[in-house]
């Protein structure tokens, strides 16, 4: 295996919650109220879609793509979601750094160099512009049964609420998390940052024909037939564990600039309008809440 080099589960398809599109001569992101689902082309007109997004809608029988039926890769949560805190130079595409919180990796001059967090500044989650971003691998249909597609996020509420749901039904399940028959919903909420306009952000729920105990006996019974048949779950987890661990950043050249113009994109010099979706609201200082209730008190 070559060093250096982040071996990921085969990518055959996308799903998004947004598209980028051209304003005044920018390309910038633009949040959406339903899912897509992509193949890994695109044209002039954006990402084709795949396939699977018609059946989706076929089988919901709904205008709009809100909950799609998935399967999860793996048993262990953490390769099912990757997530950390990102820095992405908005000019070549490439990440900058990463961290998981405790140590952080940066791309210098001089190489790769990791600092630890809680004892220095140069922690990625010190400098601007640093954001979570997460990658959850999901299988969509059926027909490839390695291959897998992405949904990529840089929401808090998406990336908090599916490592909650993916730790919770890993513990009821008996870590069964790869046959368990589950659901990708998208839901929606408004916050005073949003100014009580929806956010939209991305849930992991047991799908809706099922009861949380007939999804569990369903799971335990697929797990035993995939026993049966000679497959080795345990053995597939350890190969992604090992393909995770054999680079620092797992988006490839051909992805880096996709994901930085669609999650991490060039502010401009105008304060940006709130958004769809939280994922890209900037929080108010505190600073900023005193100087309004100043002002309202003035007035």
């Amino acid at each position: 295996m070559l060093k250096g080099f982040v071996i990921t589960p085969p990518i055959i398809g996308r799903i998004s919650i947004g598209r980028v599109v051209e304003k005044n001569g920018k390309r910038l992101p633009e949040k959406d109220d339903q899912f897509t689902i992509t193949t890994q082309v695109q044209n002039h007109d954006g990402w084709l879609l795949h396939p699977a997004h018609e059946a989706e809608l076929k089988r919901t029988q709904t205008a709009k793509l809100r909950a799609i039926q998935i399967m999860l890769p793996f048993n262990d949560p953490d390769l099912n979601l990757r997530a950390e805190y990102a820095q992405f130079d908005r000019q070549t595409g490439r990440p900058i750094a990463v961290s998981d919180g405790v140590t952080c990796q940066r791309r210098t001059s001089q190489g790769m160099e990791t600092v630890t967090c809680a004892s220095t500044q140069d922690c990625c989650l010190r400098l601007a512009d640093t954001k979570p971003y997460g990658r959850l691998y999901v299988k969509v249909g059926g027909g490839d049964d390695l291959g897998v597609f992405i949904f990529r996020t840089t929401s808090y509420n998406s990336i908090r609420t599916l490592a909650a749901r993916l730790r919770y039904y890993a513990a009821v399940s008996g870590g069964l998390l790869a046959t368990l028959p589950l659901e990708l919903k998208l839901r929606s909420k408004s916050t005073t940052q949003s100014y009580r306009t929806p956010i939209y952000y991305v849930d992991l729920v047991i799908r809706d024909d099922m009861a949380l105990p007939e999804a569990i006996q369903a799971a335990r019974q697929a797990d035993a037939a995939r026993q049966a048949q000679g497959f080795d779950q345990a053995a597939l987890d350890e190969a992604a564990r090992l393909g995770f661990g054999n680079g620092s950043f797992e988006d490839t050249e051909d992805d880096l600039s996709t994901v930085a113009e669609e999650f991490f994109p060039e502010q401009s010099g105008a304060e940006p309008a709130p958004t769809a979706s939280d994922q890209h609201l900037q929080p108010r200082s505190l600073a900023d809440k005193l100087k309004d209730k100043t002002e309202k008190a003035a007035a």
